[in-house]
C-alpha cells in the first residue's frame, strides 16, 4: 500500500513539474538566448511591475498578455507564480511578472523589446 501511495506522489510531483516546464521554454532568437511561452512566443518583464505584482491590467493587459499559470503550477527555481487582482494566476521570472506581446506574430518576434522605454525581453541566463 505504501509503494502505491508513493508512487501516486511521485506522479502527483512530475505532473506539477511539467506544467512548469510546459509553460515557457529557452530559445534563442537574433543570437540571444530568450525565454519564450510553450509556442515560442517570447516573454517580456514591465518596468512598472513590482517583485512579485502585476501592475499590468485592462488595456495594458489586452496588448501585454500574462504568461497564465494553470492551476496546480508550482514554482520552479527562478520561476515563480503570482496572483494578479482578478484571483488569475501568472508566471514570474526573478519575482518580475512576464507577458507575451500581440504584435510579436511568430515564434522568435521581438517587436515589444524597448516600448515605451518599459518592457524587456526576459534573457535566459
Amino acid at each position: 500500500m505504501k509503494s502505491i501511495a508513493l508512487g501516486f506522489a511521485a506522479l502527483l510531483l512530475g505532473t506539477a513539474a511539467s506544467h512548469a516546464a510546459e509553460a515557457w521554454k529557452e530559445a534563442e532568437s537574433g543570437g540571444k538566448k530568450i525565454y519564450t511561452d510553450a509556442m515560442g512566443m517570447t516573454l517580456y518583464t514591465y518596468d512598472k511591475d513590482e517583485k512579485g505584482k502585476s501592475n499590468c491590467y485592462d488595456k495594458c493587459a489586452a496588448n501585454w498578455p500574462p504568461l497564465k499559470a494553470e492551476a496546480g503550477a508550482k514554482a520552479d527555481d527562478e520561476w515563480t507564480i503570482v496572483e494578479r487582482k482578478d484571483g488569475t494566476k501568472m508566471w514570474a521570472y526573478d519575482g518580475k511578472p512576464v507577458y507575451t506581446f500581440v504584435k510579436d506574430k511568430k515564434a522568435g518576434d521581438m517587436t515589444g523589446e524597448g516600448v515605451a522605454g518599459a518592457w524587456h525581453v526576459v534573457a535566459a541566463d
